[in-house]
């Protein structure tokens, strides 16, 4: 957003919006209120109304960070379609969100592990996993998918696609567009995870 373009509205939502720029483009090191004040053309005293210092936005981007990840995956999830159909959807969004917002990604995990994180926060950051396990869970029962811990094999699944994801953020596919990265990383996903005949 560039500076002053902040006029009326969401406050919150735009400070917010910026911090994740700032992030994107200079780290969390690169984050004040008073740069955010700036960049949004507001008094420096006005972010204060709703985040009391720096921390608090960046528990307000990982809070919502790990909220609409979540939403992500819970609508891959509860589609009508097949369970390896939804097993495919749950990989693609949880890539596509990896790899639009990688540097709040790795906010985010960084704060589910920083001992300091509260239960609340841990609980928001571990539903991914659940929500993911869940379907796997189901596919097993139904005989799609290969016995055995549902959240040992959703650890395993999210560490292919977050790695595809970490390739593609790193400019590291050389020629080799995303999608068909990411089409080929799936089926050699969910050809693994397949129940023996």
């Amino acid at each position: 957003m560039p500076e002053g373009s902040y006029h009326h509205g969401n406050l919150r939502a735009a400070l917010l919006e910026r911090a994740e720029a700032v992030l994107t483009e200079s780290g969390a090191v690169g984050l004040s209120l008073r740069g955010l004040a700036r960049d949004l053309g507001v008094s420096h005293a006005a972010p204060t109304r709703h985040f009391r210092d720096r921390q608090a936005v960046l528990d307000a981007l990982v809070v919502n960070g790990f909220s609409e990840l979540n939403r992500r995956l819970r609508a891959a999830a509860e589609d009508p379609g097949p369970v390896e159909q939804r097993l495919t959807a749950l990989g693609r969004a949880y890539l596509g969100f990896a790899v639009e917002h990688a540097a709040l990604l790795q906010l985010m995990f960084t704060a589910k592990h920083d001992e300091r994180s509260g239960q609340e926060l841990r609980e928001l950051g571990h539903q991914a996993l659940e929500i993911a396990a869940g379907v796997i869970a189901e596919a097993q029962e139904s005989g799609v998918v290969r016995t055995g811990d549902s959240v040992r094999l959703a650890q395993v699944a999210f560490s292919t696609v977050h790695g595809l994801a970490s390739l593609a953020v790193g400019g590291l596919l050389d020629d080799t567009p995303l999608d068909e990265a990411a089409d080929l990383s799936l089926q050699l996903l969910l050809a693994g995870l397949r129940a023996s005949p």
